[in-house]
């Protein structure tokens, strides 16, 4: 349980005014003599004693020290942020010998911009926006002639208010040393960003990535806030900002922090410029929360890499009950052809079983990250063996198959793996146009020399395309793209392929998914 803090310090030049604050907020007990006295007043004066005792007032437990002028008062501050027991409220008198009260309230914001400022004065020949200006805008302002409940509730609010700030910022700061995975991390930012934005007097927040190539990604929000930020600008204010790995800074009501390959960015919707004090907790919050995002990506990464390890020790483990079957497929073909069985169905199975063995080699090879060796490869041969295969999906007699390469255009690489990854690419499409049931659905592959010593393919569909939310971990083990049948290894295999060639892949929506490979010539 959290204990509050209810340390209160009152600086006033007045002796009365300190004592009387004191007494409001601290009340002196009653002696035993004196309640002796109280009793037999009752009774030689026939006061009956009330029934019920009173009742225990639930106020924080007040603790008061006192000082008589602004460089008191700030020599206590100092001391008490030393010693570990700030101060939750500062009662101040406004016209002081010596510093005034808002002088003495700037000097203590260099050291404390946290305490709630409370001015207490007779004079109010300063607006109150003037000292929110200066001072901060964690101050009250109120009038003497003061009432004690006046006090009492002043300082209880304080109080309350500076507790509640302190226990958000605890939270915030405990966020990047949790180990969550990214739902649960969303949901916990989410629930500290309402906090957060209460704190603020906002009902709009954004939290988005903007990745080395500028492109947006939300990571959540509260209110219409997306409805009314132009993000053309804000992309543009992140441009123009040279900010250093992990580095946090501030540029108005934006707060952005830097991160291996993105930078991540917090925006309040506000009528007025945010101030200072109250800026740090949003500069706090996405410097921790930028944290918790790497190591929840951190560990989603080493959770797909032992996800990868188990598959690849179980694979491994039938493989070698499994080679066998697959390689006796071709055995049993071949003497059916001896017996004059021969036809095409043969042939077919043959390539099946081909297949069945390339996948698995493939695969093993996917988790032990294999060296490719390269040949001289045909894109075309690779590219109709490819939709070739697709005769036998389910809805291809719906979808249109196209392709536009050069006869005689070769790529080095290795044939079976270069195959596996049309043929994966193809496949998903034409599961993803079946799937949504997409009128004149169509797959096309092309192929052409790019910058003279690449070859650039291009995999393109007329489907939904890829829905946003996984556009930037769609080639992470593990993630499905909208398909009734995918095992969320495929695209992964196909990256690890790719780059192994010391190629590229990315993928577009125009509108439909365009997958790009670009492979050395």
């Amino acid at each position: 349980m959290n204990v509050v803090n209810a340390a209160i310090l009152v600086i006033d030049d007045e002796e009365i005014v300190r004592d009387n604050i004191e007494d409001i907020l601290v009340p002196r007990k009653q002696s035993a003599e004196s309640v002796i006295i109280s009793d037999a007043e009752s009774l030689l004066f026939a006061e009956p004693k009330p029934l019920l005792a009173p009742r225990v007032s639930n106020l924080p437990a007040f603790t008061v020290d006192k000082a008589v002028n602004g460089m008191e008062g700030l020599n206590r501050v100092k001391a008490s942020l030393e010693a570990g027991n700030p101060y939750a409220v500062i009662f101040l008198d406004m016209r002081m010998p010596g510093w005034s009260g808002l002088e003495t309230a700037i000097e203590i914001r260099k050291h404390d911009s946290k305490a709630e400022i409370i001015f207490i004065t007779a004079y109010s020949d300063r607006s109150i926006e003037e000292i929110v200006e200066q001072a901060g805008q964690n101050v009250g302002y109120h009038c003497k002639p003061y009432a004690s409940e006046e006090i009492i509730q002043l300082a209880t609010k304080g109080v309350t208010d500076y507790n509640r700030l302190r226990n958000l910022e605890s939270l915030m700061e405990s966020i990047s040393s949790i180990g969550l995975n990214k739902h649960q991390l969303t949901s916990l930012l989410k629930n500290i960003l309402d906090q957060l934005a209460i704190s603020v007097n906002t009902d709009m927040a954004l939290i988005g990535k903007l990745h080395d190539d500028f492109s947006y990604e939300k990571v959540l929000s509260i209110g219409a806030i997306e409805e009314k930020i132009d993000l053309a600008e804000l992309i543009a204010r992140v441009k123009s900002v040279d900010i250093a790995k992990d580095e946090v800074i501030q540029i108005d009501e934006l707060v952005l922090a830097r991160l291996d390959d993105y930078s991540i960015f917090a925006v309040l919707k506000k009528q007025e410029k945010l101030k200072v004090e109250k800026m740090y907790l949003l500069k706090i919050f996405i410097q921790n929360a930028a944290q918790a995002i790497r190591n929840a990506e951190l560990n989603e990464k080493l959770l797909q890499k032992e996800k990868l390890s188990a598959v690849g020790n179980a694979v491994g483990m039938v493989m070698h009950d499994l080679r066998s079957p697959i390689k006796n497929i071709k055995l049993i073909t071949s003497l059916m052809r001896d017996d004059g069985l021969g036809n095409d169905l043969l042939d077919l199975i043959d390539q099946s079983a081909e297949q069945a063995s390339e996948i698995f080699d493939d695969f093993l090879d996917f988790i032990g990250q294999t060296p490719v060796k390269k040949h001289p490869v045909s894109i075309n041969k690779i590219v109709d063996e490819a939709m070739k295969q697709t005769e036998t999906r389910e809805g291809i007699e719906n979808i249109a198959l196209h392709k536009d390469i050069p006869e005689s255009l070769m790529v080095p690489g290795d044939e079976s793996k270069l195959r596996r990854t049309l043929i994966n690419l193809v496949n998903n499409a034409v599961d993803v146009l079946h799937d949504h049931k997409i009128t004149g659905a169509y797959v096309s592959v092309s192929a052409r020399i790019h910058e003279g010593d690449k070859v650039l393919i291009t995999v393109t569909d007329n489907g939904t395309g890829i829905p946003p939310e996984i556009a930037k971990t769609l080639f992470e083990p593990f993630v499905t793209r909208q398909k009734s049948n995918g095992t969320g290894l495929g695209l992964a295999i196909v990256k690890q392929y790719i780059s192994a060639h010391g190629g590229e892949i990315w993928v577009e929506n125009n509108p439909g998914a365009v997958f790009s490979i670009l492979l050395p010539l």
